[in-house]
């Protein structure tokens, strides 16, 4: 059960060493100007590989589980699926249902765990494989793997070396746990964090924050849904930037100021170095084109 690109190489893995008998991933979803139909790309490695795909709106019917259990599966796994597991489907197969999940556990259990690890300032995060309970990725741990994060690494980035990563771990550890020779251990909830489901408005800077923070928050909203301010009442999309924590100035938080031959706007704490943006109804571009085409940006406010 999988979804977006995280899952598709937990899924290859699967299909190199064991017989999968179906894939499960959410309904195509209409995206772009044209509103077309999507497949997720769980589908589309799944119809490549001719393997039978069931594409529910949700777990919790009868028809759902009925299909399930017709396809009579020893051991279901997750990863980023998109949905709930019901109990019902948690007891299906006789070996349960093993997720993998993108944080060392119990740290950033919930819907977002990559994009709270860079916000937060995480030095190091990792991938989990979990034996799922009806909580909020609360299940004991059956193997663990850490993967640092870098100073340049983007929600995307971090996510593609955490998906293959996943997938090694998943490979390794499926012989030795289908076996019994794997315990699941107890997650000490007292340390538990939770990673909230990622919103548009979540984007929006508050250049009252150190800029460190606001660079973090950045990178960890890229590509969605994307670090956004206000210029002259348009949206201002920060796609690329880099904190000056050091940086002094008398102007207030938001003001855009000329830094070298490109612009940073004053935070609470430092400046921000912006290096690419897109501005409402334009297209992305580096700051030098930028400010050639908007020259009055540079002593202007942003909000």
């Amino acid at each position: 059960m999988g979804t977006p690109d995280f899952a598709v190489p937990t899924l290859r893995v699967l299909t190199e060493a064991h017989d999968v008998v179906g894939v499960v991933t959410q309904p195509d979803r209409p995206a772009g100007r044209g509103r077309e139909l999507h497949q997720s790309a769980v589908k589309r490695e799944a119809v490549e590989r001719h393997l039978p795909v069931f594409q529910p709106r949700s777990l919790r019917t009868p028809e759902a589980l009925a299909q399930l259990a017709q396809w009579r599966p020893e051991l279901i796994v997750v990863a980023a699926f998109g949905q709930i597991l019901t109990e019902e489907v948690l007891d299906l197969p006789p070996y349960g249902c093993l997720n993998v999940h993108a944080s060392l556990l119990p740290r950033w259990r919930g819907a977002a765990p990559v994009a709270a690890a860079i916000m937060a300032g995480d030095e190091v995060t990792g991938v989990t494989i979990m034996k799922m309970d009806v909580g909020l990725d609360t299940g004991p741990i059956v193997a663990q793997r850490r993967e640092p994060i870098r100073a340049d690494d983007t929600r995307a980035t971090l996510m593609e070396r955490l998906s293959f990563l996943g997938a090694e771990l998943l490979a390794e550890t499926l012989p030795a746990y289908v076996a019994g020779g794997l315990v699941p251990q107890h997650q000490d909830d007292e340390e538990a964090t939770i990673a909230e489901r990622l919103r548009k408005e979540d984007g929006r800077l508050d250049w009252s924050r150190p800029a460190v923070a606001l660079d973090r928050k950045i990178r960890a909203l890229t590509p969605w849904p994307g670090a956004y301010t206000f210029w002259e009442g348009r949206r201002l999309k920060i796609i690329a930037a880099s904190p000056l924590p050091d940086w002094q100035s008398d102007e207030k938080p938001g003001a855009v100021v000329e830094v070298g031959d490109g612009a940073a706007v004053v935070t609470g704490e430092g400046a921000l170095r912006l290096e690419e943006v897109q501005l409402a109804g334009k297209r992305a571009m580096g700051m030098g084109p930028f400010l050639q085409g908007q020259q009055d940006f540079v002593g202007s406010r942003l909000g």
